[in-house]
């Protein structure tokens, strides 16, 4: 019996619709928030091919060069609004946890409503709670370096 579980988490960031879509689809920028705190996620080892039916894959490196490597496929790509993409597979999961991620952008006044959406198959309520709170760390590191660079564009800005 397949096990299903799904959640939403709704923030508002302080940063243009077009920063926080480029921190989701640009290698680089995704390699400096992507993941919890004790990986790094280098951004030689990010690969991002964003269109429907392309590619995306991430290797976070932890101690002692310990690697977990996330991956799926992007199945809308709609910017600066809009993405969905896949963790693992979820049309044919085999036995492992799988998902489908809705991203939703809307700019608003000073910044930008991110909605993400995850559904998961393959696994329950207890694992989503996990996912969720992962994913809460992953997006506290996206508010941190959406506000690094707002800082660097103040700067180099400047006359």
């Amino acid at each position: 019996m397949t096990q299903t579980a799904e959640y939403e988490i709704v923030l508002d960031l302080d940063a243009p619709r077009e920063q926080v879509y480029a921190a989701w689809t640009t290698p680089h920028r995704f390699a400096r928030w992507f993941g919890p705190r004790i990986f790094t996620t280098p951004a030689d080892r990010v690969v991002m091919d964003v269109r429907p039916g392309g590619a995306w894959q991430a290797v976070l490196v932890g101690d002692e060069g310990f690697e977990v490597t996330l991956e799926g496929v992007y199945r809308e790509v709609d910017g600066p609004g809009r993405l969905v993409f896949t963790t693992g597979d979820p049309d044919h999961p085999g036995d492992g946890p799988a998902s489908v991620v809705t991203l939703t952008l809307e700019e608003g006044e000073g910044g930008t409503t991110m909605r993400f959406h995850q559904f998961g198959v393959n696994t329950d309520q207890e694992h989503a709670h996990q996912a969720r709170a992962g994913w809460l760390e992953f997006f506290e590191r996206l508010a941190e370096h959406l506000a690094v660079q707002a800082t660097s564009s103040k700067v180099s800005s400047r006359p």
